[in-house]
């Protein structure tokens, strides 16, 4: 009997990463979801693309004008305007081509969209978990403060912000960033409250585990799951939003390949003259990704959701 025991125990200390990858059972209901399949699928894409128009792509040549050299306004070579491979998505107002500059697109609005999730889950957690460790007049102040932020709407609140800061994208950062916050506050202090009504939190606190071990070994592990659907919803919102800040002309500068700002040029140079592939093509390429990111953080709350489970008797 200690003879099995010890063969299974060994059994699974041996089991490599990828055994233990494999036998996770939130990966299992994951995967089995199609719908949060095709969402992942839509953001491997999108990083494949974001990463290939950043190696290959000069910003400073899609920033400036081509205007002598291509034509104003070219519609797309497969319409019958010119050859089928020449510039796929047309030309814009300033002769640059749109396809390349829709293709960077990505890679700024993964980048900017990664460092804003990235700050305010940081901020975000480490104001919860200290609010519902700490409770009394230290969660009044932090979660008071949460709830003001909370109260504006997070595009008029980032408007304000970048008002305050200034123009530009990593003002944008700064601003999308405090309007995010908020939210992961408030959700990771649900679930450290849960955590720590939980008794082995006073037995380590009784064996002489200090704050920051407690919260770091203990509490932080157990809210990673809300966090995680949540960083991944806020993923889709602050790609959004970035792009409304510019379109407004608050985020990105001129000539910079946002798509935000991409459509702002599309909408006033092009789409009220006819020129409908100006702001279509950016359009479409900021709808699926966010359509990616929203089906797989429908996926991973569903399989994180005991309840989403089907039980066998």
């Amino acid at each position: 009997m200690s003879t099995d025991t010890a063969t299974d125990a060994t059994g699974l200390d041996d089991r490599t990463f990828l055994d233990r990858l494999r036998s996770s059972q939130f990966l299992s209901d994951l995967l089995s979801n199609r719908l949060a399949l095709i969402g992942l699928t839509i953001i491997v894409g999108m990083v494949f693309i974001a990463v290939y128009a950043r190696l290959t792509y000069d910003l400073g040549a899609l920033r400036s004008s081509q205007l002598g050299t291509v034509g104003d306004r070219l519609a797309p070579g497969w319409t019958g305007a010119g050859a089928i491979d020449q510039h796929i998505f047309g030309t814009d107002a300033s002769g640059r081509d749109i396809y390349k500059r829709t293709l960077y697109g990505a890679w700024i609005a993964m980048k900017y969209g990664t460092v804003t999730v990235a700050a305010s889950t940081f901020m975000g957690v480490a104001l919860g978990i200290i609010a519902a460790y700490y409770s009394d007049l230290t969660d009044n102040v932090i979660m008071r403060t949460m709830d003001v932020l909370l109260a504006f709407p997070s595009l008029l609140l980032a408007l304000a912000l970048v008002a305050i800061f200034g123009t530009g994208l990593w003002k944008v950062v700064i601003a999308l960033t405090l309007v995010y916050t908020p939210r992961f506050a408030r959700v990771v202090r649900g679930a450290a409250l849960k955590v720590l009504e939980d008794e082995y939190i006073e037995a380590t606190e009784a064996l002489g585990a200090k704050d920051p071990r407690v919260l770091a070994k203990h509490v932080f592990p157990n809210t990673l799951a809300p966090v995680t659907v949540q960083s991944t919803l806020n993923y889709g919102l602050a790609i959004i939003d970035f792009a409304a800040l510019s379109f407004l002309g608050f985020g990105a500068g001129p000539g910079m390949p946002s798509w935000g700002l991409m459509l702002s040029n599309g909408v006033s140079n092009g789409l009220l003259t006819g020129k409908w592939w100006m702001s279509v093509f950016p359009g479409l390429f900021l709808a699926v990704l966010v359509l990616g990111f929203n089906l797989l953080g429908d996926g991973m709350r569903d399989a994180l959701d005991p309840r989403m489970r089907e039980t066998v008797d």
